[in-house]
């Protein structure tokens, strides 16, 4: 818990207590320095490990130098190399990313049409009320589900 005077990334996200015991390696692949810190933050507080990138780019080349990560948070509209864009290369690449879960997020009003092209369930508007709260659910949901994109 932050002390007096102080806000932990959990309570600036609204979200206090650890749900579960789930703990992964998440990338987080977001152009957005402020969302990747306090999610980072976040997901880091209830024991996840966390790599990022500023753009689809630097994602694909984060899971190429190291382990893979058990889930992807991506965002969608990225320089260099959209979310959509990453996911695509990702089924190319044919080398175990294809079955990586990838949880969209996004401030788009059609998120949820972007998630249902790429065939994907797991998805999050970053305008959400609560949105420290219904990302870790979210991403539970993803980590135990285990559902990869179907097309990208």
């Amino acid at each position: 818990m932050a002390s007096r005077g102080t806000e932990s990334a959990s309570n600036v996200c609204g979200y206090l207590e650890p749900e579960t015991g789930n703990m992964a390696n998440v990338l987080i692949v977001d152009d957005n320095l402020e969302t990747v810190e306090l999610c980072s933050d976040l997901l880091q507080s209830v024991g996840h490990r966390v790599q990022t990138g500023k753009n689809g780019e630097e994602g694909l080349k984060s899971m190429n130098s190291g382990p893979l990560p058990d889930c992807v948070l991506l965002d969608v509209d990225m320089p260099v190399l959209s979310g959509p864009g990453m996911a695509h290369q990702m089924l190319l690449h044919d080398a175990g990313e294809e079955g990586i879960p990838i949880l969209l997020v996004s401030g788009r009003g059609d998120l949820q049409k972007v998630a249902e092209r790429m065939g994907t369930p797991y998805f999050l508007t970053k305008a959400t009320p609560g949105y420290g709260q219904a990302l870790l659910r979210i991403l539970d949901r993803a980590l135990s589900e285990r559902r990869a994109p179907a097309s990208a």
